[in-house]
């Protein structure tokens, strides 16, 4: 079994403090969801913020912004009472390669989840296992592209199944699922336990795990991922992507 250093559980738990606080949010896409009170629009403009959460900082948080002028600020009543010609509005939307196509069945397919299946807590709840939310993730997956949908905007939710570290869904579950108690994550989803979250692998989080020894496969993938899982559950097992603030900062801001 892998031994992780005190030294180094240590001073991530160090780094964990210093980026787990209210600070951290105005500079995130996770300050989008702040906006709201409701747990239904704080699920759905976290959703969306995180699905378009890749590229530059300031442009994420700029056009999820735009996204929720867009609904009336009202998430959750626009996706629900929505009728056909309202998503005209997004006509023009762009953030990298997602665009109104891209948003106008997002929007569908949310209501969908929301009318039809119980809502998105209810849909990842269902197929959790003990010490994983992947299988949910490509549960989800399914069951989100139910509808008659363009192949083009399958693509904007990943897959662990197919291989990829879903990087920005797992993000969404650590929101949604990890109360933190210092303000950033918000807990409201009961039915899923920290202890089966995933740490939002990407480039920074990866880089910096690598140099501390809690990641050594190259590619940020499902199987790196799993490895990098691991090793976090031997720091914390209760809360294991708590970390994912000191690999996230470290690389981000500290350019470790």
């Amino acid at each position: 079994m892998k031994i992780i250093s005190a030294e180094i559980k240590e001073f991530l738990d160090e780094m964990v403090v210093k980026y787990n606080n209210p600070r951290f949010i105005e500079s995130d896409p996770v300050s989008i969801p702040h906006q709201y009170e409701r747990k239904e629009d704080i699920e759905i403009s976290g959703f969306l913020a995180a699905t378009i959460a890749w590229g530059n900082r300031t442009m994420i948080i700029r056009n999820s912004l735009k996204l929720m002028n867009l609904m009336g600020n009202s998430p959750y009543d626009f996706v629900i009472s929505h009728k056909e010609h309202h998503l005209d509005r997004f006509d023009g939307f762009v953030h990298r390669t997602f665009n109104q196509v891209d948003i106008a069945y997002f929007i569908k397919g949310l209501r969908h989840i929301y009318l039809n299946k119980g809502g998105l807590e209810a849909v990842f709840a269902s197929s959790v296992t003990e010490l994983s939310t992947q299988p949910a993730i490509h549960h989800f997956k399914q069951e989100f592209f139910t509808l008659p949908h363009p192949a083009r905007t399958t693509k904007h939710i990943s897959d662990p199944e197919n291989g990829s570290a879903a990087k920005r869904i797992n993000m969404f579950l650590r929101w949604m699922v990890r109360k933190d108690n210092c303000g950033v994550d918000f807990g409201i989803w009961k039915s899923v336990s920290p202890h089966q979250l995933s740490c939002p692998l990407d480039v920074h989080s990866g880089n910096v795990a690598r140099k501390l020894g809690l990641l050594t496969r190259k590619q940020n993938d499902s199987k790196a991922l799993e490895e990098l899982d691991f090793n976090l559950r031997l720091m914390d097992r209760s809360d294991p992507v708590r970390y994912d603030f000191a690999l996230f900062g470290l690389g981000v801001f500290e350019k470790f």
